[in-house]
């Protein structure tokens, strides 16, 4: 299986951390945030990584180069500009392939073995959920007990910036940049979106404070 980082972003609520560094490169005990996910995907076996970069592209593929450092083999795909992330996605079809991938989002840290993700099956995406966090308390969608993932209901989960997609989700889109929320939202109307709950350790690094306290929680 290969798997897609998402690192294109601005990296705008971290300012001025990302002034004059991508946020994907910004450390976390010790080392960049994007290296914590490829040592993670490598663990679990998965060494094909695309990762798609727009902002200070440079930057982040100078740091990691083809990937043989960490111990997995790296492609890139480039955005002139942000694609959001189903137009990254789209853009990046032809090096992800036909295949189901594992997508992350390059902003979040998870403990998630990324083989607890069920197979698809007929369905087009498997999305990792988290309790709510206290900034998003209202969650984003609910998972039913036979495992299925729905827009509207109650109780609701946050989506953990991880899922499993096949690419047939994007694949008809048109290129450019486009959101992928309305895509899956679409998916689960049609009764093809599955869901795991993750109880474990999840934080959206989305702010100067979130980075500071994961920082400071993984050196004990």
């Amino acid at each position: 299986m290969r798997a897609m980082i998402l690192a294109a972003g601005l990296g705008k609520r971290m300012r001025p951390l990302t002034d004059h560094c991508p946020k994907p490169l910004l450390p976390v005990a010790g080392r960049p945030l994007i290296v914590h996910h490829l040592a993670r995907l490598r663990a679990a076996g998965i060494t094909e990584v695309v990762i798609n970069v727009s902002y200070r592209a440079e930057q982040i593929v100078e740091a990691l180069g083809d990937g043989a450092e960490h111990g997995v083999r790296i492609a890139w795909s480039r955005e002139e500009s942000p694609l959001e992330t189903g137009g990254g996605i789209r853009r990046a079809l032809p090096l992800l392939g036909e295949s189901p991938f594992l997508l992350v989002n390059g902003d979040v840290w998870c403990d998630l073995d990324p083989t607890e993700l069920p197979a698809l099956g007929n369905d087009l995406a498997c999305l990792a959920l988290v309790d709510n966090p206290e900034h998003h308390a209202s969650g984003d969608f609910h998972l039913d007990a036979a495992g299925r993932v729905h827009a509207e209901g109650e109780p609701r989960l946050t989506f953990a910036g991880i899922s499993l997609l096949d690419p047939a989700l994007v694949a008809d889109e048109p290129e450019g940049a486009f959101a992928l929320a309305p895509l899956l939202r679409r998916a689960m109307a049609d009764g093809r979106v599955g869901g795991h709950h993750h109880r474990g350790d999840w934080v959206d690094v989305g702010t100067p404070e979130r980075l500071a306290e994961l920082d400071r929680r993984l050196r004990g």
